[in-house]
């Protein structure tokens, strides 16, 4: 390995949630209740605070929350049928809500803790209607479509500056005629976030930085962009690390990358200095609504919300599809890194518009689809 590993216990002190022992023994009436342990570090409490604007007793409930409305979304679903309609983390009420096409679920969905609201179109419908929008051609001042589950809609987004072109226009006015459409404005276009040659804790290709995933086992999963399949890649220390086995650009925007002897896996996501560095769990997928954190070569560790999924983004070199939005910020190099919830992974990061010091948004291609597409298995701890 051509990097020092931090001590086995301080990886392991970067677990994000806490366990709690169950008592086993009756507990004294005079005893009081132990303090309740914290669900997050220090640090991540922090970049939370800084990022969305909590105290850390707000993070760490909405930390609890979130757990909470993921373990429930499934079960959810199944409980609606084909009424489903979607369903998205609400922070101000600290559940999950679904939504449904007709009342006679509601109860039942309610019985799991989750919130409701009636809509017009399913899920199963407006995923019918996006997946036509695919199929159109779309012209560079159209930033991306998504299905929303809160508008119960198909979103186009339009940059600002080009919402009057006659282009972006007659897509609209395309759309429209193909689903249930709600157009709203992005102040930039979308980009890749690959970046030349720079220092920090990166890997290489050619003349391009980019930033690691996840570990599988036997390499690592990263953004397709990053490089093509047959391409050698070098670690931090210049030094050679892995070559590209497949990669995915434009349509996708995924790539695995396996390693040479010398080097190995584990499974952590950097902290940065920021917070202790994650400890990776599982894949479960975070529903729209919930807080999630980004860590690359460039910005290192950010935080933010999930926006949408399923998002079709349509950068200078080609759309890409099923990509997940979120107001994480994010630059040049940071391609190809982790997103992560919890201790659960997301993501690659794939690119945005904006940065760090103004602001933007970020979409990453879930992980759970590069794990598909090429048979890998995700190094958990």
């Amino acid at each position: 390995m051509k990097r020092t590993i931090r001590p086995l216990p301080a990886v392991f002190a970067a677990l994000l949630f806490t366990v709690g022992l169950g008592a086993t023994h009756a507990v004294p009436a005079q005893a009081a209740p132990p303090p309740e342990p914290p669900s997050a570090s220090a640090g991540l409490l922090d970049a939370m605070r800084r990022d969305l604007g909590l105290t850390a007793e707000q993070a760490e409930e909405r930390l609890r929350a979130e757990k909470a409305a993921a373990g429930v979304e499934e079960d959810a679903r199944r409980a609606a049928g084909p009424d489903y309609g979607g369903s998205w983390f609400d922070p101000a009420a600290g559940r999950l809500v679904v939504a449904l096409t007709d009342r006679s679920e509601e109860a039942e969905v309610r019985a799991l803790g989750a919130g409701t609201r009636l809509v017009r179109h399913s899920a199963a419908a407006l995923d019918r209607a996006k997946s036509r929008l695919d199929e159109l051609a779309a012209p560079a001042g159209v930033a991306g479509w998504h299905v929303d589950p809160r508008a119960n809609s198909v979103v186009v987004t339009v940059v600002r500056s080009e919402r009057s072109a006659p282009a972006v226009r007659a897509f609209v006015e395309r759309a429209r005629a193909t689903a249930p459409v709600t157009v709203t404005e992005t102040a930039q276009a979308p980009r890749t976030y690959a970046a030349g040659t720079v220092g920090g804790d990166p890997y290489y290709t050619g003349n391009v930085r980019c930033s690691i995933g996840f570990s599988v086992h036997g390499g690592f999963v990263t953004a397709g962009h990053c490089g093509r399949a047959g391409a050698a890649v070098r670690g931090w220390d210049g030094s050679a690390m892995g070559t590209f086995q497949g990669s995915s650009f434009p349509g996708d925007d995924y790539a695995y990358v396996s390693i040479h002897s010398g080097w190995w896996t584990v499974p952590v996501v950097l902290g940065w200095g920021t917070v202790p560095d994650r400890l990776v769990r599982g894949s479960a997928v975070a529903p729209v609504g919930s807080s999630i954190c980004r860590s690359g070569s460039t910005t290192r560790w950010r935080c933010g919300t999930v926006l949408a999924m399923n998002e079709t983004v349509n950068y200078s070199q080609g759309a890409v599809h099923q990509m997940t939005k979120t107001s994480v910020c994010a630059e040049g190099g940071d391609s190809g890194g982790a997103f992560i919830s919890g201790d659960q992974a997301q993501g690659v990061t794939s690119g945005g518009w904006g940065n760090c010091s103004s602001g933007g948004e970020t979409w990453f291609q879930p992980v759970n689809e590069i794990l598909g597409r090429y048979g890998l298995t995700l190094h958990t701890a």
